[in-house]
């Protein structure tokens, strides 16, 4: 009961994370089915931990840090890890996926009924998950500052790192940590969906919706914009400039890919 009410208390505490988690596992769902959702979550919330776990003893992979551990009584932690922040990953990761799959995969439809052609290869690939990894850390390169900042909106001050880092307090081993477990998750699950395929017999390509590529990607955004809007609310203007400089670097970059991408295929 104790850990119902920690559990429920997470939810009451970080709302938005639980919003963010909602539709992420909507548009999963959409996309590959409920249950190869779940397994891409429970394995992404898992290799996640273990990094935060291992970073907080001997600072592999993002350098030494530690959270504060305030809220202990308020929501639900995982030893030295507070559980809402270990989850986030999930969405985090699958969100960086689909904007890697849409950078690469040919699309085909008209209208509204834009779809990925299907390629299991190519959503295994070495290309996707390398892609995938860095815009997951590119998301952390705006995330992060904000979250350090936490004391100063809703979030909260949780966490601090041994050392004053480079980038608005953050240390690059932060970045390239990020860089290593988005690679590490992508990868697992491009491993793990082979053995999926086999268990459930075929793959499974989730439902046909309009738009459906860009559902994924449209989080993704939709996440930066949140931590942009805070840093604007805290008055961090110079983050937030930086911070907008890379949100839109990466639409462009996508907006000339799918402007000059000779795949797509009316039909």
């Amino acid at each position: 009961m104790e850990t119902l009410d920690l559990l429920w208390g997470t939810v009451l505490l970080r709302p938005y994370v639980f919003i963010f988690l909602v539709v992420y596992f909507t548009i999963g769902s959409i996309n590959m089915g409920w249950f190869r959702t779940l397994c891409f979550t429970v394995l992404a919330y898992s290799i996640a931990f273990l990094s935060e776990y291992s970073s907080t003893r001997n600072g592999f992979p993002y350098g030494f840090y530690s959270y504060i551990d305030i809220t202990r009584d308020q929501e639900l932690w995982i030893i030295n890890v507070p559980f809402m922040d270990s989850l986030s990953y999930s969405f985090l990761s699958y969100v960086s996926l689909t904007m890697s799959l849409l950078f690469w995969s040919t699309l085909s439809g008209r209208g509204s009924n834009i779809q990925i052609v299907e390629d299991k290869e190519l959503f295994r690939s070495w290309r996707v998950i390398l892609t995938g990894a860095v815009l997951f850390m590119l998301m952390d390169v705006i995330i992060d500052p904000v979250a350090f900042r936490g004391d100063r909106w809703f979030l909260g001050k949780i966490y601090t790192y041994q050392e004053e880092g480079e980038y608005f307090n953050i240390p690059l081993t932060n970045f390239a940590g990020w860089f290593i477990v988005g690679t590490t998750i992508l990868y697992s699950f491009s491993r793990l969906d082979y053995l999926l395929d086999a268990i459930l017999k075929k793959p499974h390509t989730g439902f046909t919706v309009p738009f459906k590529p860009f559902w994924g990607p449209a989080l993704y955004f939709g996440v930066l914009i949140f931590n942009l809007a805070v840093t604007v609310y805290i008055e961090e203007y110079i983050l937030a400039v930086c911070g907008t400089i890379l949100f839109l670097a990466i639409i462009f970059i996508f907006l000339l890919k799918l402007k000059r991408s000779p795949s797509l295929i009316n039909q």
